[in-house]
């Protein structure tokens, strides 16, 4: 018998390809992001922590050689400290190879843990925290209903980098419409800047049926960016960012081109390349709305 249950369709980061997949949540204590679906089908609750260990010990007598662990659901960081220090104890104990233990978190996670519960998080191999910026634009934030400001996403993120924790943000491309693409793509360097995160992710906007969003641009109210529109955004975007050792990827399958830069090293050839793909406007270079789906 598989020692693992999933309530659900189970979602992760691409860099968490190789990592076991623990559930210690259902759903997302938020679940109010107007262009998001993922959890709309789950009622936000906590696994027991005595079925989690049943979980733990069973997933360790057949995988003991796991170096990885991911945290599902949608922001299991919310989970109290002392309820993830103990997963975490667990986890150490069941899976003596382990290095990392990795979760989604959103802002307001990040604000009710102090730096030194964080810490001692990293002590117990909580190695990487992934966080969904969306936008530094104070009014896409409030439109898409993230339930945090620019200040707040900024306050949580530098309690993780005070804690030693590597943090993994996204950005989504085209979020704010063809209206409030300038503002949109200028405000998010700006509070990227200030994160200085350790990893970012573009993720290019993908229209949901059954999204508050979707329903929006049906009504005619925002206008979607086409293809080159979300180019020329990631290009004002990369211009506007100074980060100091940042891992940038587009490469998500919602992204039109895949892009991964060094920041720090790459920014100006990444900018030549965009120039020019945005000069030449070459047919078939970019992703079919087809492929972007798989």
């Amino acid at each position: 018998m598989f020692p693992l249950k999933y309530e659900g369709d189970i979602y992760r980061p691409p860099s968490e390809a190789r990592s076991l997949i623990l559930q210690a949540t259902v759903g997302c204590s938020h679940n109010r992001c107007t262009f998001c679906a993922m959890y709309k089908q789950k009622k936000f609750r906590e696994l027991g922590l005595e079925e989690l260990k049943e979980e733990i010990y069973a997933a360790g007598r057949v995988w003991p050689q796991t170096r990885r662990v991911f945290l599902a659901d949608g922001n299991a960081l919310t989970l109290a400290t002392e309820k993830l220090r103990s997963i975490l104890q667990h986890l150490n104990t069941a899976f003596p190879s382990l290095e990392r233990v990795a979760v989604y978190a959103n802002p307001q996670d990040l604000l009710q843990k102090e730096i030194v519960e964080l810490v001692e998080l990293r002590s117990l191999k909580l190695r990487m925290i992934y966080l969904g910026v969306e936008s530094g634009s104070s009014s896409v934030l409030q439109a898409v209903k993230k339930g945090a400001s620019p200040g707040e996403i900024a306050r949580g993120s530098a309690r993780v980098k005070r804690a030693g924790i590597p943090l993994s943000v996204t950005v989504i491309n085209g979020l704010a419409g063809l209206e409030g693409t300038e503002e949109h793509a200028r405000e998010s360097a700006r509070l990227l800047n200030e994160i200085d995160p350790d990893y970012l992710g573009l993720l290019s906007l993908m229209i949901i049926p059954g999204t508050s969003l979707y329903r929006e641009i049906k009504a005619g109210r925002i206008t979607p960016l086409g293809p080159w529109d979300m180019i020329r955004e990631i290009r004002v975007m990369v211009e506007l960012l100074s980060l100091s050792n940042c891992v940038f990827r587009a490469n998500h399958a919602s992204n039109y081109l895949p892009l991964k830069a060094i920041l720090s090293r790459d920014r100006e050839p990444l900018l030549a390349a965009l120039d020019e793909l945005l000069k030449r406007r070459a047919p078939g270079i970019l992703r079919s709305e087809h492929h972007r789906m798989l």
